[in-house]
């Protein structure tokens, strides 16, 4: 987990830089089954995703943009626009919130791209739990 949680560090600071990094291309570990067990919800375990293994609130905030677009924008665009947010965590979608920053977010593929179905569709499910 350590080792996880440093490679996710090193990825958030090259993608705040906007520099490219060797290490972002690095493939990181599934969340552990010990860790998924913790969560009740889907949503529960998205926001565990998402705040750890994902590292996405370097960059993502709940009410507020970063160096990303916040969390309520990311899931009001993707709603209104029937996008898809797994897809797009996999590298396989454009991006459709703030293309401008789409660099930045590409050095995070690594991580969610090593994610299973089931992490990346409760980290959507965190993501839309912010429209409520």
């Amino acid at each position: 987990m350590k080792k996880v949680l440093f490679l996710a560090a090193v990825l958030a600071f090259a993608s705040c830089k906007k520099e490219s990094s060797e290490a972002a291309t690095t493939v990181t570990e599934s969340v552990s089954e010990g860790e998924s067990a913790k969560a009740k919800t889907p949503e529960e375990l998205g926001k565990q995703l998402f705040e750890s293994t994902g590292n996405c609130f370097a960059c993502h905030q709940p009410d507020q943009k970063v160096i990303g677009p916040s969390i309520k924008e990311i899931a009001k665009i993707y709603k209104d626009k029937n996008g898809n947010i797994v897809t797009f965590l996999k590298g396989n979608a454009e991006p459709i919130v703030d293309p401008s920053q789409f660099e930045v977010m590409k050095t995070n593929f690594a991580i969610t791209q090593a994610m299973s179905d089931d992490e990346l569709k409760a980290i959507e499910a965190y993501i839309y739990s912010h429209l409520k």
